[in-house]
Parts: structure tokens; C-alpha cells; sequence
């Protein structure tokens, strides 16, 4: 991954601050030619990899990527890496022990180097139980969560492409036919893109990644089925999981304008060189006006971590996305008659949250009261989650996967309910609210405040809490606010004034 001609983050900070309505973002040819690579320094990088015997595969300028391959001995002295075979759960694969160096030359020109190691990154974020598994266990189909929410009515996501990004599993064509008839709905256009080789492969096993899989297609497609929804297949590793989100954030062929997450790790778990080089993409997202929807994790205040600190899930923590945490929501139609933090520990999940250890507290929660961290050292941060929804698999979602009806649960299930919401706010509003967590936290009234429950270390209240963010959506107080014209104008602003051979014996750098 290479360094930017000019940084992406000064002008999603400009947009962060400006209404939606107000910005004018940048097309995707206009970014490639002002924040992708510069040909120089992919040049500097095929003289470098030349030298040791690699080939260059690719060269995506846009996204800032180049991929070379080459024999295990020629990228062990490329990168002075150590790589050895690892197995985890009956799964072999590749990785390394300590840093890997490149030229001095290359240290301000790569930002990242990935591929060397294949352990697997990321876990799923849903939880689905044997029902009935308590006496107030309920379910609700996507509609009916949405009304309840009081989701826009009279629109359908039509004119929205909605991403979502998987690390394994599949869906079948019939499931979704079958499961849209049922709700009476006319199936939304589904289309997967192959990234890193990774596909659309149904295991066939409804406890498996199928689960995630049609869960986020069934809640985004119920709710906003007029939107072309493209599902991006890449492989459970950090460069899999990276080029899976770059691929959709850059793709001129769909243009995504909202993407949805539902997979990710401790922040502990991740490498500087990732959390910096993801982050990276999501500030080029909402450069681009593309809102990014991430779970916040399903194992509590823990994020699953037996060391007995509190961690958050990462991509969650970025503070580019919108942030999603659970709630336990009873309903009936539109009227919500409680909703408190999702904690079934410890024998079930809960909501994650918390403080970031990677990220500084942005200016847009610094006066939503953030906490400071419950580990030694009480240190600021970004605080997790931003917002919430219903994930508690006792209130959960009614789902078909691999043939099999079910009830599925978890922070998975938010990611794809606001990326369905903020579909049908773009359509709506006609203009793409891109990265809205500065107006989201000015407009707090227009969100349910949930003030009762705990994930264990930290406790709702009113106001931004670690458990439930802001609070769960009222969707079209939510339309209005975050949609208005500033004052005093009554067309859309400019955007923010953008200013427009390597030798092995070379000093060494060293990336994490």
C-alpha cells in the first residue's frame, strides 16, 4: 500500500464539518487523480521488486495498491522476513515473527505491506440461538424493526448501491427469492465481485458464515429493495480484508454509496501498519460521500480478550465509520414499548464498546461525555459505539439461510440496519450524507436514548454511553436533521479548497 499524493483525511475532516447537504464531493476519477498514487513512486516500487526477483501483478493507483508476487525465498529477502506455517483450529497457514524492512528510500513511499501473513483477522458479528431460549424471546422481520424505528416510508433505496463486505460463506439465489416472496417483496438486485480470489461459496451449514452472509443481504434488501446491493467476497486475512473494502470504496464499475461491515477483531489483534492503512480507506470513503457502517463486536466490554482489560473491535473504532452497537429491543408496530443494552453474558453475547486504545477522541465526541478508559491508566479515546439497533437474538431477526429458517442476532444485524436507513435517507434527500457522525452527535434528540444495561464494564446513561453510542434510531427525525440546508443557503456549497533505481544496501526501515 502506498502514501497518497495528498492525504485524504484534511478533507474528510473539512466535510466532517459541513452539513451534507453543503458538501461537494469528489468522483472517483477526480480522487484517483488527486489522492491516488503518484507513478513515480510505483516506479520506485517495481525497480525495487525487479531487483529481488518479484513480479508485479497489478498496479492500482486509485486505491493506492500495488501486488507482487514471487517465490518464498525471494520475498523473505525482499522484505528481511522470517515466515514459518501455522495451524489454528485445523486451518495451516502462512505467517511471520517480528518486523519486516524495506529500503530507507521506500520508508515514506509504502505505507503497509501485506500478504506475508494469512492467519486468519476477523470473526463475524451475529449470534443465532435455539428458540425459544427465554420466555420473552420474540422476532421480527426487517420490516418490522424498521417501522418500529419509524424508517422513512414511501421510499426504497432506489438509486443506492449498498456494499457489504464478506470474509467467507455465500448465499443462494433461491434462499433470497424465497425469503423476499415471503415478506412480499420483489428480491433486490444481488451481485457478488471476487476480490483476492475469494468468492461466493455457500458452506451449505446454517451456523456457519452463510449466517452473516444472508443476514446482511435480508436486512438491507427487506428494507431498502429498490438499491443494487453488491456483496465483495475477500479472504479472512488483514491484505483480504483491506482489499475488500478498498475494491468497493474505489469501484467505478457499481459506485457503492453506502458500505456495510459486519466483521472485525480486537483492536490488540491488528498491526499499526493495518489499523493506520484501513483507517486511511475509510477517510477515502468519506472523501468520496460514501457512509461506512461497521459492527461494534458481540463479547462485550472484552471484545472476547482474556487478559482482563477492556478492548474495542476494530474496524469499529475508526474514526471514519459510524460505529454500531446492540440493543434488546420490545415492540409492537411502531410503538417501542422498551429497549435496553444487549447483554446475555456470560453465557451469550453483549454489545461491544468502549475506548479506543488506537485512536484519539475525535473533536465530534468531545462533548458527548466520553468516559475516560476503565483499564490502568484511564487514557481518552475514540469512544465505541457511535449508535445502536437491535441485535439481541432474544428480540432478534428472522432469516433463511442454506434452506433453514432462523432467528439471528448481534451487532452484524446494525451495520446493514443503518446502512438500509441512511439508503433510504440519500434517496429521500437526494444528496449522499457521507461520514454524518458530526451532525449525527448535534442531533442527539433525533436517536432513542437507551439509559438502562451494561456490557459489563461499562453502563448506559443518558447521553452518549459506551454500550449504546448516541442511542437507537428514529429514522425520520433522523431524515430531517441530518438532511436540513444550513442557514442562510439555499444550493450546495463547493467542497473545501484542495490544494493539488533503489538499492538493497540502502538504510533500513522497519514496518510493524
Amino acid at each position: 500500500m502506498l502514501r497518497p499524493r495528498k492525504p485524504s483525511a484534511h478533507v474528510a475532516a473539512e466535510f466532517a464539518q459541513t452539513p451534507p447537504r453543503a458538501r461537494t464531493y469528489l468522483t472517483r476519477e477526480q480522487f484517483a487523480a488527486e489522492h491516488g498514487a503518484d507513478p513515480a513512486d510505483a516506479l520506485a516500487v517495481e525497480r525495487f521488486a525487479i531487483e529481488h526477483g518479484l513480479l508485479v501483478l497489478q498496479a492500482d493507483l486509485a486505491r493506492r495498491a500495488i501486488v507482487l508476487e514471487g517465490t518464498i525465498a525471494a520475498l523473505t529477502t525482499a522484505f528481511a522476513v522470517h515466515l514459518e506455517l501455522y495451524s489454528l483450529a485445523g486451518q495451516t497457514f502462512r505467517g511471520r515473527t517480528g518486523t519486516l524492512t524495506i529500503p530507507a528510500a521506500l520508508g515514506p513511499i509504502i505505507h503497509g505491506v501485506f500478504g506475508l501473513d494469512e492467519r486468519p483477522q476477523a470473526r463475524t458479528h451475529f449470534r443465532s440461538v435455539a428458540r425459544p431460549a427465554a420466555t420473552n424471546a420474540v422476532s421480527y422481520t426487517p420490516l418490522q424493526v424498521a417501522a418500529a424505528y419509524n424508517f422513512p416510508a414511501g421510499v426504497d433505496g432506489t438509486g443506492q448501491t449498498i456494499a457489504l463486505i464478506e470474509l467467507g460463506g455465500g448465499y443462494t439465489p433461491s434462499d433470497l427469492t424465497t425469503y423476499f416472496g415471503n415478506l412480499g417483496i420483489t428480491p433486490p438486485a444481488v451481485t457478488s465481485v471476487s476480490v483476492d480470489g475469494a468468492a461466493n461459496t455457500p458452506t451449505g451449514s446454517p451456523n456457519s458464515a452463510d449466517a452473516e452472509v444472508a443476514l446482511d443481504i435480508e436486512v438491507v434488501g427487506a428494507i431498502a429493495s429498490g438499491a443494487n446491493i453488491v456483496v465483495y467476497f475477500g479472504p479472512n486475512t488483514d491484505q483480504g480484508f483491506l482489499d475488500a473494502i478498498t475494491t468497493a470504496i474505489h469501484d467505478t464499475a457499481n459506485n457503492p454509496t453506502i458500505v456495510s461491515i459486519s466483521w472485525g477483531g480486537p483492536e490488540s489483534t491488528w498491526t499499526a501498519q493495518a489499523l493506520s492503512s484501513f483507517d486511511a480507506a475509510f477517510a477515502d470513503a468519506a472523501t468520496l460521500g460514501v457512509t461506512v457502517c461497521v459492527a461494534a463486536g458481540d463479547n462485550g466490554y472484552t471484545d472476547g480478550v482474556t487478559d482482563g482489560l477492556a478492548h474495542v473491535d476494530f474496524p469499529a473504532s475508526s474514526p471514519h465509520v459510524l460505529a454500531c452497537g446492540g440493543t434488546s429491543l420490545q415492540a409492537s408496530g411502531a410503538t417501542i414499548g422498551s429497549e435496553t443494552v444487549w447483554n446475555d453474558l456470560p453465557s451469550g453475547g453483549a454489545t461491544g464498546g468502549g475506548i479506543s486504545d488506537a485512536f484519539p477522541l475525535p473533536t465530534w465526541q468531545q462533548n458527548a461525555g466520553v468516559p475516560p478508559s476503565v483499564n490502568p491508566g484511564a487514557h481518552s479515546g475514540r469512544g465505541v459505539p457511535d449508535i445502536a439497533g437491535d441485535a439481541d437474538p432474544q428480540t432478534g431477526y428472522t432469516t433463511l439461510v442454506d434452506g433453514q429458517s432462523g432467528v439471528v442476532g448481534g451487532t452484524s444485524a446494525v451495520a446493514p440496519l443503518w446502512a438500509a436507513l441512511t439508503a433510504l435517507i440519500n434517496q429521500q434527500s437526494g444528496i449522499k450524507l457521507g461520514f454524518f457522525n458530526t451532525q449525527l452527535y448535534a442531533q442527539p434528540a433525533a436517536l432513542n436514548d437507551i439509559t438502562s444495561g451494561n456490557n459489563g464494564a461499562y453502563t448506559a446513561g443518558l447521553g452518549w454511553d459506551a454500550c449504546t453510542g448516541l442511542g437507537s434510531p428514529n429514522g425520520t427525525q433522523l431524515a430531517t436533521a441530518l438532511t436540513a440546508a444550513p442557514a442562510g443557503t439555499t444550493t450546495a456549497n463547493a467542497a473545501p479548497t484542495r490544494a493539488t533505481s533503489v538499492r538493497s544496501s540502502e538504510p533500513l526501515v522497519h514496518k510493524k
